[in-house]
């Protein structure tokens, strides 16, 4: 185990960079954030279109989240891998087939994490921007969402976290993420794979433990805004009724 941490622990982290490819935790933690970063926009659009009054824009939508869900990931890594280079006429890298990946699987989560989140405020928000005036999308855009999105930060990071371990697909098309690297590691030494699967193990256990901590903390934070937020809305309540 030393001698894995002291000889290849430089592999696991960043692979072959400066000399060779960017891999290892490094192009793992690339591939979560361009995954969830693009997946974002999408899973908003998706959740918008599922919660739309309009039957044209919920049923594909819902579909969509459903079709997708259903799937394994794997059999979703195949389809980019052999679908998108046809789509646009011209071969891909590995890396581009599993962000792509990444993003329709993630955006088809997170639309769910997004539509709870609004589902979760009062209806009395929505009615009463609309009384006075506002369209549909601006009581989206600037009194739903706002309150929904950070009240979702906890589970957007818990999403974080899955889709850290979900890279580790990449594998089977070659991406030089954590565990490529890993098993790169364990071609070479032929006779430690115990060793090698364990520093692996505990790579993804410190960064995946230190992502939910701060899920939890970020949740704590909400809650006692919550909580703050609560009490002075009731007293407002009573003093209309009172008022009445």
């Amino acid at each position: 185990m030393q001698e894995i941490f002291n000889e290849h622990l430089p592999s696991l982290l960043i692979g072959q960079y400066p000399s060779g490819p960017l891999g290892g935790l490094a192009l793992t933690l690339i591939l979560s954030v361009l995954g969830l970063g693009l997946a974002f926009p999408l899973s908003i659009v998706l959740a918008l279109c599922r919660l739309s009054p309009w039957a044209i824009l919920r049923w594909p939508s819902t579909l969509i989240v459903y079709v997708v869900r259903g799937i394994p990931l794997v059999m979703l890594v195949f389809w980019s891998y052999f679908l998108v280079p046809v789509l646009i006429g011209r071969p891909t890298s590995a890396f581009t087939t599993l962000v792509v990946t990444l993003v329709i699987y993630q955006s088809t989560y997170m639309s769910e994490i997004v539509r709870a989140g609004i589902e979760a405020l009062p209806k009395g928000q929505t009615e009463a921007s609309r009384s006075l005036g506002l369209s549909y999308g601006l009581t989206m855009r600037q009194v739903i969402l706002p309150q929904a999105l950070y009240n979702m930060l906890p589970s957007l990071i818990s999403q974080f976290v899955s889709t850290i371990k979900e890279t580790s697909i990449g594998y089977v098309i070659s991406v030089h993420e954590l565990t490529y690297s890993a098993n790169m590691v364990n071609s070479s030494l032929l006779t430690k794979p115990l060793q090698v699967f364990v520093t692996l193990s505990l790579i993804y256990f410190v960064v995946c433990f230190a992502l939910t901590r701060t899920a939890r903390a970020v949740e704590q934070r909400v809650e006692r805004r919550r909580a703050r937020i609560t009490p002075f809305a009731g007293v407002q309540n009573d003093s209309l009724l009172q008022s009445q």
